[in-house]
Order: structure tokens, then sequence, then C-alpha cells
């Protein structure tokens, strides 16, 4: 991940939750009130975005001290502890909710990653991600899908040329349309064309475009597809490909299949967070959260 980019977000989301001050917090708690938080996971997963309990409590108070104990990718049953932060309380309790929302919703999205790609199974084709993503959280959502052994599609329309049906339709065809897009831009740009019917996927190749994705079709017509492509032009599948499906996909021959639902409708990992202040001379008391 961009670590200034990282700050940058972190930034946001404390101001967004905090606003002026925390008023419960720094209602109740002193200034020298000491404690830790300890991350906890509550099922089986894989981690992703262990970094930000340490980047976002230093944002926030750089006395606070983190101890990371697993890593990102590091799988994780119920139970294990994932990192400790120690120090004042009133800054544990601030920080506790925006990171603990974003270590859950990577993690969601690394695990049920890494189940797509080893329910696939496969040792040509990949599983990538698309633009379906929280906005706002882009980057943080794609590195998850790294994390959880995914790739990354084109990270926006700004990177990469992806001429879809609309852009077919009003631009009048395929070849028309990649016709346009070579006019402006440099060799530098990948193109990739959505197709539906063989009769597109023929005419992308006859534009020698850089990738062709089969929309929507099944695994036998995306076998049959794959045929017809030479192997200077990648493939990808899309559309309606269900985990319980990916099994059938491990010998068609495409190089990538993109899932939306790894980053738009991901349930997050459970973890919790507990909350311990430091007894006066020294130790733990009760827990408080």
């Amino acid at each position: 991940m961009n670590t200034l980019k990282l700050k940058q977000m972190l930034e946001n989301f404390f101001i967004e939750d905090i606003g002026e001050q925390d008023l419960t917090s720094d209602s109740i708690f002193e200034s020298n009130k000491s404690g830790e938080v300890q991350f906890t996971a509550k099922q089986a997963g894989i981690l992703s975005g262990v970094s930000i309990i340490e980047t976002g409590y230093t944002l926030l108070d750089d006395t606070v001290e983190v101890t990371r104990l697993k890593k990102d990718g590091d799988p994780v049953s119920s139970g294990d502890t994932i990192a400790v932060a120690g120090g004042p309380l009133s800054s544990l309790l601030k920080g506790e909710r925006v990171i603990l929302n974003l270590l859950q919703r990577m993690s969601g999205i690394a695990t049920l990653t890494n189940t797509a790609v080893r329910t696939l199974n496969s040792r040509h084709t990949r599983i990538c991600d698309t633009r379906k993503t929280t906005p706002g959280l882009r980057m943080l959502e794609k590195y998850a899908v790294r994390t959880g052994g995914g790739f990354n599609h084109r990270s926006g329309l700004y990177d990469a040329v992806m001429i879809k049906d609309n852009h077919i339709a009003l631009s009048g065809s395929i070849t028309q349309a990649v016709h346009l897009v070579k006019a402006k831009l440099g060799h530098m740009v990948k193109i990739e064309v959505e197709t539906e019917t063989k009769e597109q996927v023929l005419e992308a190749i006859d534009n020698n475009v850089d990738c062709i994705m089969f929309d929507n079709r099944s695994v036998e017509e995306t076998k049959e597809l794959v045929k017809l492509v030479p192997p200077s032009i990648l493939t990808e599948a899309s559309g309606g490909i269900t985990i319980d499906q990916l099994a059938s996909y491990s010998d068609s021959g495409v190089d990538y299949i993109s899932l939306g639902y790894l980053t738009h409708s991901v349930p997050a990992l459970d973890i919790s967070v507990q909350v311990y202040a430091h007894q006066n001379k020294g130790g733990r008391s009760v827990e408080l959260i």
C-alpha cells in the first residue's frame, strides 16, 4: 500500500468519526490514564490490513506502542491475537472503531479471495477483482485482494482502456471504437474489449487488442472461445460466475476470471477489540470492552 495515501485516508476517516473531540472518552479518562487494546480473531480467515493498526494509532498519538503478532496474509483461527496496542486510554478508544472497521473489511476480502483461488485450483487461470469497490476504499480493497492471493484488474478509468457494450453501441462497432482509442492514446496503454458473441471475439482479434473479455458466457462457451484467441492476446471471463462454479473453470484455458463480489458484497471477518485499563501499580485490570 502507498503509505502516504494510507495516512491521508486515515486522517480523513478519523476526522469523520472524531470531529472536534471524543466527547465520551475525553470526559471520562484523564490524559495520564493508560491501558491497552487487543485485537482478536473471532473466526478463521486470512488477515489483511494489520499495518493499519500501527499507522492509525501513530497518527492519533505517537506515544501509543503497537506489537503486531500476525502479518498480512497470515491465516488465523478463532481466538488468535492479532496485535496489541498500549498507551493513553482516550487515544486507544478514539482509534479502535475506524481501525477495526478497516481491518475487518480488508480481512473479509482477503478471506473470500483466498477461498476463490483455492476453489478454482488452477495453475494457469488467475482470480482478479473489478472496479466494484467501496468509494474511497479502492486502494485498501484491492490490496486485500492481493493479500488473499488474487490479482488486480485496472485501478480505475485512467490506467487502461476497457471498451464495453455501451462504447461499442454508441461508437458503431468494436473496430470503430478501437480505431478511435488507438488514434488518441500511446502504445503504453492496454486495450481490453468486452465481447458477447463469437463474432465480436473475432472482430476484437482482427483489431489486435491486448485482452478480450468473455461476458456472461458459460464455461463451455468460454472453453470454445479461448481456442479462437491467439496466445498474444489475454482472455478474461466475467459475469455471473459464482464460487461454486469456479472449479469448473480450472482447465478452461482462460487467463483471468474477474469477480465483482470480492469487494462489493463481501462479509467482514469477525474480529474483536478488548480494552484494558492499567492499574495504578502496573498490570491490567478487568476488561472494559
